[in-house]
Protein backbone atom coordinates (compact mmCIF):
# COMPACT_ATOMS: atom_id res chain seq x y z
CA UNK A 1 0.00 0.00 0.00
CA UNK A 2 3.00 2.74 1.21
CA UNK A 3 4.61 1.76 -2.50
CA UNK A 4 2.74 3.91 -4.45
CA UNK A 5 2.89 7.05 -2.59
CA UNK A 6 6.57 6.56 -2.59
CA UNK A 7 9.25 8.06 -5.10
CA UNK A 8 10.87 5.02 -6.21
CA UNK A 9 14.40 6.66 -5.27
CA UNK A 10 17.47 5.65 -6.98
CA UNK A 11 21.20 5.50 -6.12
CA UNK A 12 22.03 8.96 -6.98
CA UNK A 13 19.02 10.93 -5.46
CA UNK A 14 19.45 9.03 -2.58
CA UNK A 15 23.25 10.73 -3.08
CA UNK A 16 21.84 14.08 -3.71
CA UNK A 17 19.21 13.29 -0.29
CA UNK A 18 21.89 12.42 2.44
CA UNK A 19 24.33 15.68 1.00
CA UNK A 20 21.11 18.04 1.00
CA UNK A 21 20.53 16.50 5.14
CA UNK A 22 24.41 16.73 5.32
CA UNK A 23 24.21 20.43 4.10
CA UNK A 24 21.08 21.94 6.51
CA UNK A 25 22.83 19.45 9.51
CA UNK A 26 26.31 21.02 9.18
CA UNK A 27 25.22 24.59 7.85
CA UNK A 28 23.57 25.26 11.22
CA UNK A 29 26.18 23.96 13.03
CA UNK A 30 28.54 25.81 11.86
CA UNK A 31 26.37 28.99 11.81
CA UNK A 32 25.79 28.32 15.80
CA UNK A 33 29.54 27.43 16.59
CA UNK A 34 30.71 30.90 14.52
CA UNK A 35 28.06 33.10 16.00
CA UNK A 36 27.46 32.21 19.55
CA UNK A 37 29.71 31.13 22.59
CA UNK A 38 28.63 27.70 24.10
CA UNK A 39 25.16 28.28 26.37
CA UNK A 40 26.41 27.84 29.88
CA UNK A 41 23.86 26.84 32.43
CA UNK A 42 21.63 29.26 33.93
CA UNK A 43 22.39 31.47 30.69
CA UNK A 44 19.71 32.32 28.40
CA UNK A 45 18.72 30.84 25.33
CA UNK A 46 20.18 31.90 22.15
CA UNK A 47 15.96 31.80 20.80
CA UNK A 48 13.35 31.16 23.73
CA UNK A 49 10.02 30.40 22.51
CA UNK A 50 8.89 28.26 25.60
CA UNK A 51 8.05 25.23 23.62
CA UNK A 52 11.48 25.73 21.42
CA UNK A 53 14.66 26.65 22.56
CA UNK A 54 17.58 27.23 20.82
CA UNK A 55 21.04 26.07 22.48
CA UNK A 56 24.32 25.97 22.23
CA UNK A 57 25.81 22.55 23.64
CA UNK A 58 28.76 20.29 22.79
CA UNK A 59 28.48 16.54 23.73
CA UNK A 60 31.53 14.82 24.18
CA UNK A 61 29.84 11.49 24.18
CA UNK A 62 26.85 9.41 23.29
CA UNK A 63 23.14 10.23 23.09
CA UNK A 64 21.24 12.43 25.93
CA UNK A 65 25.42 13.35 26.99
CA UNK A 66 26.24 9.85 28.36
CA UNK A 67 30.40 8.79 28.20
CA UNK A 68 31.27 5.53 27.67
CA UNK A 69 33.56 5.86 30.53
CA UNK A 70 30.36 6.63 32.41
CA UNK A 71 28.97 2.70 31.82
CA UNK A 72 32.74 1.47 31.52
CA UNK A 73 34.56 3.36 34.89
CA UNK A 74 38.00 1.64 34.13
CA UNK A 75 38.93 3.39 31.21
CA UNK A 76 39.96 7.08 30.42
CA UNK A 77 37.60 9.52 29.03
CA UNK A 78 40.75 10.05 26.34
CA UNK A 79 40.31 6.33 25.77
CA UNK A 80 36.54 6.31 25.66
CA UNK A 81 35.96 9.27 23.51
CA UNK A 82 38.69 7.36 20.77
CA UNK A 83 36.76 4.01 21.21
CA UNK A 84 33.31 5.73 20.49
CA UNK A 85 34.78 7.41 17.72
CA UNK A 86 35.97 4.28 15.91
CA UNK A 87 32.87 2.32 16.75
CA UNK A 88 30.79 4.92 15.22
CA UNK A 89 33.33 4.70 11.66
CA UNK A 90 32.92 1.36 12.37
CA UNK A 91 28.95 1.34 12.29
CA UNK A 92 28.85 4.06 9.48
CA UNK A 93 30.62 1.50 7.15
CA UNK A 94 28.10 -1.18 8.10
CA UNK A 95 24.81 1.30 7.24
CA UNK A 96 26.82 2.05 4.32
CA UNK A 97 26.86 -0.83 3.12
CA UNK A 98 23.19 -1.72 4.06
CA UNK A 99 22.01 1.43 1.87
CA UNK A 100 24.11 0.03 -1.38
CA UNK A 101 23.07 -3.50 -0.89
CA UNK A 102 19.26 -2.06 -0.78
CA UNK A 103 19.61 -0.80 -4.49
CA UNK A 104 21.11 -3.85 -5.55
CA UNK A 105 17.77 -5.47 -4.43
CA UNK A 106 14.41 -5.30 -4.42
CA UNK A 107 13.14 -3.63 -1.57
CA UNK A 108 10.54 -1.94 -0.09
CA UNK A 109 11.10 1.87 -1.07
CA UNK A 110 10.96 2.96 2.54
CA UNK A 111 14.01 0.87 3.53
CA UNK A 112 15.93 3.11 0.97
CA UNK A 113 14.44 6.07 2.21
CA UNK A 114 15.29 5.37 6.16
CA UNK A 115 18.94 3.90 5.42
CA UNK A 116 19.61 7.60 3.83
CA UNK A 117 17.77 9.72 6.46
CA UNK A 118 20.27 7.19 9.31
CA UNK A 119 23.20 7.81 6.99
CA UNK A 120 23.28 10.89 6.70
CA UNK A 121 22.89 11.73 10.09
CA UNK A 122 25.25 9.31 11.07
CA UNK A 123 27.67 11.37 9.04
CA UNK A 124 26.81 14.60 9.90
CA UNK A 125 27.81 13.66 13.76
CA UNK A 126 30.99 12.04 12.78
CA UNK A 127 32.31 14.97 10.63
CA UNK A 128 32.17 16.83 14.17
CA UNK A 129 33.75 13.72 16.16
CA UNK A 130 36.54 13.81 13.74
CA UNK A 131 36.97 17.05 12.55
CA UNK A 132 35.48 19.50 14.49
CA UNK A 133 38.26 19.85 17.37
CA UNK A 134 40.83 21.00 14.08
CA UNK A 135 38.64 23.16 12.31
CA UNK A 136 37.94 25.62 15.26
CA UNK A 137 39.36 27.42 18.21
CA UNK A 138 37.35 26.55 21.65
CA UNK A 139 33.67 28.18 22.48
CA UNK A 140 33.41 28.47 26.09
CA UNK A 141 33.29 31.94 26.90
CA UNK A 142 33.86 33.44 23.28
CA UNK A 143 32.52 32.79 19.87
CA UNK A 144 34.99 29.92 17.89
CA UNK A 145 36.60 30.99 15.11
CA UNK A 146 38.14 28.57 12.05
CA UNK A 147 41.19 28.00 13.54
CA UNK A 148 44.60 27.92 11.83
CA UNK A 149 46.74 24.88 12.39
CA UNK A 150 47.16 24.11 15.82
CA UNK A 151 45.29 26.12 16.79
CA UNK A 152 42.31 23.67 17.31
CA UNK A 153 40.39 22.92 20.47
CA UNK A 154 40.95 19.29 20.07
CA UNK A 155 43.33 16.51 18.08
CA UNK A 156 41.40 14.78 15.46
CA UNK A 157 38.81 12.55 16.38
CA UNK A 158 38.44 14.16 19.52
CA UNK A 159 35.97 16.81 18.40
CA UNK A 160 32.85 17.46 20.40
CA UNK A 161 29.16 16.94 18.33
CA UNK A 162 27.22 20.37 18.72
CA UNK A 163 23.72 20.28 19.67
CA UNK A 164 21.09 23.02 19.77
CA UNK A 165 17.41 22.49 19.70
CA UNK A 166 14.92 21.50 22.81
CA UNK A 167 11.36 21.32 23.01
CA UNK A 168 10.92 21.56 26.74
CA UNK A 169 7.22 20.50 26.17
CA UNK A 170 6.45 20.20 29.93
CA UNK A 171 7.52 21.30 33.11
CA UNK A 172 6.23 20.18 36.45
CA UNK A 173 6.98 19.16 40.55
CA UNK A 174 6.67 15.83 41.56
CA UNK A 175 4.00 15.50 44.90
CA UNK A 176 5.99 15.86 47.26
CA UNK A 177 4.69 12.46 49.14
CA UNK A 178 7.15 10.59 46.91
CA UNK A 179 10.56 9.02 47.38
CA UNK A 180 13.43 10.17 46.06
CA UNK A 181 12.00 12.72 43.27
CA UNK A 182 9.32 14.34 45.73
CA UNK A 183 9.14 18.11 45.26
CA UNK A 184 12.08 17.95 42.60
CA UNK A 185 10.90 19.68 39.20
CA UNK A 186 11.04 17.82 36.05
CA UNK A 187 11.17 18.80 32.64
CA UNK A 188 9.86 16.97 29.77
CA UNK A 189 11.24 16.73 27.08
CA UNK A 190 14.73 18.18 28.31
CA UNK A 191 17.10 16.89 25.66
CA UNK A 192 19.22 19.08 23.98
CA UNK A 193 19.60 17.60 20.27
CA UNK A 194 20.77 18.50 16.71
CA UNK A 195 19.15 18.10 13.28
CA UNK A 196 21.50 14.93 12.26
CA UNK A 197 19.64 13.42 15.64
CA UNK A 198 16.16 14.15 14.28
CA UNK A 199 16.33 12.13 10.90
CA UNK A 200 18.23 9.44 12.83
CA UNK A 201 15.19 9.31 14.91
CA UNK A 202 13.02 9.61 11.85
CA UNK A 203 14.60 6.85 9.82
CA UNK A 204 14.71 4.58 13.08
CA UNK A 205 10.98 5.44 13.63
CA UNK A 206 10.14 4.39 10.26
CA UNK A 207 12.02 1.22 10.40
CA UNK A 208 10.08 0.14 13.77
CA UNK A 209 6.74 1.75 12.48
CA UNK A 210 6.61 0.13 9.07
CA UNK A 211 8.61 -3.43 10.06
CA UNK A 212 6.15 -4.71 8.89
CA UNK A 213 5.70 -3.46 5.55
CA UNK A 214 9.08 -2.40 4.54
CA UNK A 215 11.01 -6.20 5.59
CA UNK A 216 8.48 -8.44 4.36
CA UNK A 217 9.42 -10.22 1.35
CA UNK A 218 9.03 -8.72 -2.58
Amino acid sequence: MLKRYLHPLTPWAGILFIFLLLAIDQGSKIYIKLHYPLTVYGSDAIVDWGFFKLLFVENKGMAMGTKLNDVIPFISEATAKLSLTIFRIIAILGLAYWWYDSFRKQVHPLLRWALCLILAGALGNIIDSIFYGQLFTHSYGQVAQWASSGEGYAPFFFGHVVDMLQFPLVEWTWPSWLPVIGGERYLFFQYIFNFADATISVGVGLLLAFNKNIFQPT
